[in-house]
């Protein structure tokens, strides 16, 4: 007997928010703004991500999730900017996998998304390389507003807490994909 997720509900609950009222282009901009801060950010942490995009200053990749889609330009300084209003892009990069939840077992198990690759090889092999080298230190900022030895405890919960979740989403996924269920039948 194969059991569900607690969580399949998200699926349904995603898929009509998508399709209800949209939010506001105001809504929409500055969420991305703020998703280019938090970009630029991490990428500030590692001199040969900027050093590596500043190859690319000038190229914009867009990226689509479903109806969902943000065009970035890479700018002279090696960071990321929103594009100009109708900048045709040099890469799309188009994430396959529609299902929210899906994304969020993969994400959980380490998984990168299925993603379709459309235009410049170049840039899509530095972004690749974005997307495998470069990480964000929560603890490092977290211990810039609390100190250090609350920032390494409290990165240390989140640790296990991640890992733990990581090893109940995998025995999950196990269960679920050999057909053994962990509820006692009746």
């Amino acid at each position: 007997m194969a059991t569900q997720s607690p969580f399949s509900f998200l699926d349904g609950f995603f898929e009509r928010i998508a399709a209800g009222p949209q939010p506001p282009a105001w809504l929409v901009h500055e969420l991305q703004h703020r998703l280019v801060l938090f970009l630029n950010h991490v990428l500030m942490q590692e001199r040969e991500a900027m050093e590596r995009l500043a190859r690319q200053r000038g190229r914009v990749a867009r990226v689509q999730w479903r109806v969902y889609s943000m065009a970035l330009q890479v700018t002279p300084a090696g960071l990321l900017d929103l594009a100009p209003q109708g900048a045709l892009p040099d890469l799309r990069l188009e994430v396959s996998e529609t299902s929210p939840l899906s994304l969020a077992k993969g994400a959980l198990r380490g998984d990168k998304p299925t993603i379709r690759i459309e235009g410049d090889v170049q840039l899509a092999g530095e972004i690749n390389w974005l997307v495998d080298h470069v990480r964000w230190d929560v603890e490092e900022d977290l211990a810039r507003v609390i100190g250090d030895a609350p920032a390494r405890a409290v990165a240390g919960m989140a640790g296990r807490v991640a890992g733990a979740l990581r090893r109940f989403v995998g025995g999950r996924m196990a269960s679920g994909l050999d057909g053994t269920s962990d509820r006692p039948t009746s």
